[in-house]
């Protein structure tokens, strides 16, 4: 059995994506893993790059961009993760979800691997990210945006009090980011899954297109008792150039994806003038497209 089945989705960044493979391919350490490449329909050379430099990564070609849940649900299932009750045997012991745009040092991969093996208890684990600038991506270690909690990060609490568990809790800023910590979910662009959590929870909820899917997943395996933890390796992140985070479509999903999350785990236990509250500053924030998604829910469709 393979200890680590590495999904890659990638869209347009090839540059990026021959730096990621090259640094996975370099990994050390007494473990086993294998390596599948989502494509996302790009328009560069990036499945054709990964097909000449790096043949030993199996390549999924798909035909149209459905988004970062889908496409990684589309590696998961070669893996042999197909859904909640239905795990292959021979299924990797962990399934990573690692984004084209990071750079793996070569003990990083093993380091977290000795460290799920260390804490059964633990079902998803991810890494100290850094940004290419050094600084780090406060995505990787996160609190789950209740109202509450998202009321203190959007409102400036959060900045005006980063030391606060309180109001810091969304990024953890009142924790050290060298501290390993228990928290309530990683990020999606290295996140680290235990196989029997994903045989109880079942694969990424595709309702989300490219933010929210790796909270919700986070959360519906804490449901099923397992923990979440951020662990010490470093993993370089260059989400800042990679992602172009402040397109209008980004940011459109980033608001639609707090709306389906919102509604998918808090809706049913929050008073009806709060919800009206919330529902009116996500209009706010994310738009009159936001309007369609509340007139309309997409679909939960987690396998």
């Amino acid at each position: 059995m393979v200890d680590l089945g590495i999904v890659i989705v990638n869209w347009n960044t090839s540059e990026y994506l021959e730096k990621c493979l090259t640094t996975v391919y370099a990994s050390e350490g007494d473990f086993s893993y294998t390596v599948v490449v989502v494509d996302n329909a790009s328009s560069d050379d990036s499945v054709a790059m990964v097909r000449a430099k790096f043949p030993q990564a199996h390549v999924i070609a798909s035909p149209s961009n459905d988004g970062f849940p889908k496409g990684n649900n589309h590696g998961l299932r070669w893996l042999g993760y197909r859904g909640a009750g239905d795990v292959d045997a021979d299924a990797p012991r962990y399934a990573l979800l690692l984004n084209p745009d990071t750079e793996v040092p070569p003990d990083s991969l093993y380091r977290m691997v000795q460290f799920m093996d260390s804490r059964p208890d633990v079902g998803v684990a991810g890494p100290r990210l850094l940004l290419a600038d050094g600084t780090l991506d406060k995505a990787c270690r996160r609190g789950f945006p209740t109202p509450l909690v998202s009321f203190y990060h959007f409102s400036g609490l959060a900045r005006l009090f980063p030391k606060s568990p309180r109001f810091g809790r969304y990024n953890m800023t009142f924790a050290d980011e060298t501290q390993e910590l228990e928290v309530d979910s990683v990020v999606g662009a290295y996140m680290q899954v235990r196989k029997e959590a994903i045989a109880q929870a079942g694969l990424l909820d595709e309702a989300f297109f490219m933010y929210g899917e790796d909270i919700d997943w986070a959360f519906r395996i804490k449901q099923h008792g397992w923990k979440v933890w951020y662990y010490a390796p470093v993993i370089v992140h260059h989400v800042k150039r990679a992602a172009a985070r402040r397109s209008a479509k980004a940011q459109f999903e980033f608001w639609r994806a707090m709306l389906i999350f919102y509604r998918k785990h808090y809706r049913r236990s929050t008073p009806l003038p709060l919800h009206a509250l919330i529902v009116g500053a996500l209009l706010v924030k994310g738009g009159r497209g936001l309007w369609h998604e509340v007139q309309h829910p997409t679909a939960s469709t987690a396998p």
